[in-house]
């Protein structure tokens, strides 16, 4: 069967019908991966993901405004809907679900969901709401689309580690799987926003993944945290944060945490903002 476009929640439910997603006995199961278009080898391989686990696949792809806040790149957010339109035929994608803001929010809308603390801590404390966005935006999605499985990339860690407990919290019946990070050749992580980048701004920001190689090498938090901020700060741009959190929780860790860490940073290179993370292993303090 060709690919199916859904624009609205009729055609959604006559999409879901023509797929046989009828929820019953041997029906087939779907995964969804939900994206905010201007597709790159990174989404692509989320759908590839997908498709190891569950029988259809369905991508989302919708500019969120509940996400953006005041002075961010809403306007000029990359819209290239024919070109991924074409990149999820060629990776055999079921289903494109491409709402405007006026299906996805009515006018009258008065509730969404809450991030909690998580939200206002790390990238939600340099964009106040932004997670109250995503999750809603999400959880819309999760309920339109119906979805056994959701693919997010490991790149927005933060975002992953909200979308799972908002999913333990309300009890949402989808099961989440975080993708690894693709990067460039040359270590870049790949982003839709890396289009904003000129030649000079891209090298500088190469300096992003060095720095959590840098990081990454070290032992102890506050090693790790050093390490990664001297390169940045060495760096022509401004340094959101750097931070070594719990990758449930998004705290800080201490200097006596012990497993896995997120290192995770944030900065402007030109009037372009670029998050980056790698996970670390810390050994017990004392080895």
């Amino acid at each position: 069967m060709d690919l199916i476009i859904a624009r609205d929640r009729r055609e959604l439910a006559e999409a879901r019908t023509k797929l046989g997603l009828t929820g019953g006995p041997g029906a087939p199961t779907l995964a969804l991966v939900p994206t905010m278009g201007a597709l790159h080898e990174g989404h692509l391989s989320l759908v590839r993901l997908a498709k190891k686990h569950a029988d259809l696949v369905a991508v989302s792809i919708f500019v969120n405004p509940l996400q953006f806040g005041p002075g961010e790149d809403f306007d000029r957010y990359p819209r290239t809907f024919e070109a991924d339109v074409a990149a999820c035929r060629a990776e055999g994608v079921d289903l494109i679900f491409a709402p405007s803001a006026d299906v996805m929010y009515p006018p009258d809308r008065q509730v969404g969901v809450s991030s909690g603390r998580m939200g206002t801590i790390v990238e939600g404390h340099f964009r106040p709401g932004h997670f109250d966005g995503v999750l809603t935006v999400v959880l819309k999605l999760f309920n339109l689309i119906r979805p056994d499985v959701a693919v997010f990339g490991q790149k927005d860690a933060q975002q992953l580690a909200m979308i799972r407990r908002m999913v333990a919290d309300l009890d949402v019946p989808v099961r989440i799987v975080g993708a690894p990070i693709v990067r460039e050749p040359d270590g870049l992580a790949m982003s839709s926003r890396n289009r904003y980048l000129s030649p000079e701004e891209r090298e500088i920001a190469l300096a992003l993944s060095r720095a959590l190689r840098e990081g990454a090498a070290r032992r102890t938090p506050s090693e790790i945290v050093a390490a990664t901020r001297a390169v940045l700060d060495a760096a022509p741009l401004q340094v959101d944060y750097v931070v070594l959190a719990d990758p449930a929780t998004f705290e800080e860790v201490g200097e006596d945490h012990a497993g896995e860490a997120v290192l995770a940073v944030a900065a402007r290179v030109g009037t372009t903002r670029l998050i980056d993370n790698v996970t670390v292993t810390l050994p017990p303090p004392g080895e």
